[in-house]
This record gives C-alpha cells, sequence and structure tokens, in this order.
C-alpha cells in the first residue's frame, strides 16, 4: 500500500474515532474533568488537530487515480449535492437535536421543512455530500475521506439518538415517533421555499468555489 494513502487511512481513523469518543464515550468523564468550557476548547483543539491531519494527508496522496465514471458520474453527483445542501440547510431551522434551551420544546413540535424528511437532515446532508463524491471514482484519497464522512454522519446519527434520548428523555421519545432515521425523500418537495432557495443558493456558490478551491470544474459550472 501507498505510504501516503496509509497516512490517509490513519488520519480519517483518528479524525472519525476522536470524534466519537469525545462525543459519546469520554464524554461525561472529559465533562467532569475540564469542566464545559474546558471540553470544548479540548474538543475544538483535538477535532482541528486530526481535521488537518487528514488534509495534508489528502494533500500528499495520489490525485485522480482511478478511473472515473465520465459524464454520468457528474451529472450524478451534481444532482445528489443538491438535496445534501437543501437538507443541510434547513437542518438548522429548529433543530431539537442542536444544544439549545428550546431544544425540548422543539422535540415536542410537530415536525415541518426538512425534517418531514429525516430526523437528522444534516447528518444525512453530509451522508449524500459524501456519496456524491464516491459515485465519481475519482481518486482513492477522495473515496477514503468520503466514506469516512458517510461513516461520522450515519454512525454518529444512531449515536446522537441515544445521547438525546438521556438528554430530553420523553421529548425526544416524541420527537423520534413521529419522524424517521432514514430519508423519506419524497417529502423532500414539501421541505419549504426557504431551504430550497437557499440550498440551491449555496450549490451555485460552492461548485463554483470548487474550481479554485480544488482545480476541478464541479456541479453546473462542468457544462458552462
Amino acid at each position: 500500500m501507498n505510504g501516503a494513502i496509509l497516512e490517509l487511512i490513519l488520519a480519517n481513523a483518528a479524525f472519525v474515532g476522536t470524534h466519537f469518543a469525545m462525543s459519546h464515550t469520554l464524554r461525561a468523564a472529559m465533562m467532569a474533568k475540564l469542566g464545559n468550557i474546558g471540553f470544548q476548547i479540548a474538543y475544538s483543539a483535538v477535532s482541528l488537530a486530526t481535521l488537518a491531519w487528514v488534509y495534508f494527508a489528502f494533500v500528499d496522496a495520489p490525485p485522480a487515480d482511478l478511473p472515473g465514471t465520465g459524464q454520468i458520474g457528474w451529472a450524478v453527483a451534481t444532482v445528489l449535492v443538491v438535496p445534501a445542501l437543501v437538507l443541510h440547510v434547513g437542518s438548522l431551522m429548529g433543530n431539537p437535536a442542536m444544544p439549545t434551551p428550546k431544544a425540548e420544546k422543539q422535540a415536542r413540535a410537530e415536525p415541518t421543512g426538512v425534517f418531514k424528511v429525516t430526523r437528522h437532515p444534516m447528518m444525512w446532508g453530509f451522508a449524500i455530500w459524501a456519496l456524491s463524491h464516491i459515485v465519481l471514482l475519482w481518486s482513492v484519497r477522495t473515496t477514503i475521506t468520503a466514506i469516512s464522512i458517510a461513516i461520522l454522519a450515519l454512525v454518529g446519527a444512531k449515536l446522537q439518538d441515544a445521547k438525546k434520548r438521556d438528554q430530553l428523555g420523553d421529548a425526544w421519545a416524541q420527537w423520534e415517533s413521529r419522524t424517521t432515521f432514514w430519508p423519506r425523500f419524497g417529502a423532500l418537495l414539501g421541505a419549504g421555499a426557504l431551504p430550497w432557495a437557499l440550498g440551491l443558493i449555496f450549490f451555485v456558490f460552492f461548485s463554483w468555489l470548487h474550481l479554485p478551491i480544488s482545480g476541478i470544474p464541479a456541479g453546473i459550472w462542468r457544462w458552462f
């Protein structure tokens, strides 16, 4: 195995593994020892350090070393990114999974917007975004990192359910009973005008930004 690829695997494993450990297994012990602010500082420092490792390992790994899926792959990836961004943007509007004072009240409310699709729209947004890169079959480094992001998102979503049951009790149980883990994509069209408008704006902007950042045209800019 190429040394750079092995380092990238280790970097992604460190990023995903420390995230799970600090968010779940070690959270209580770290909170007790460091306090809330200290925990947030430590969490952020470890996350940034491991993410930086992923970045530098990614840069060192060989680019575009897979055969690719051509224009069909790019078309599929482009179509996938749009709902991913709609879900992600919509997840910022009234999400009871967010650590806010309104979380319990929001969990007892009737699901609206992207929460009609899934109770984990942000996580599924990341997972679908990851899938959009996997289908391109562009490079080993892209595939490894995208799979890691998908694992972090979807396993993290499952673990989040357990954590929120402990934190919000009956309120989260009600939220689970009215929502679904697996997306109901048929409900996406009814997610609301604002998530769709912002999602499409971000899609145009970020796909345009793809070229100056990576040197690869993406989204609609690949054809225009």
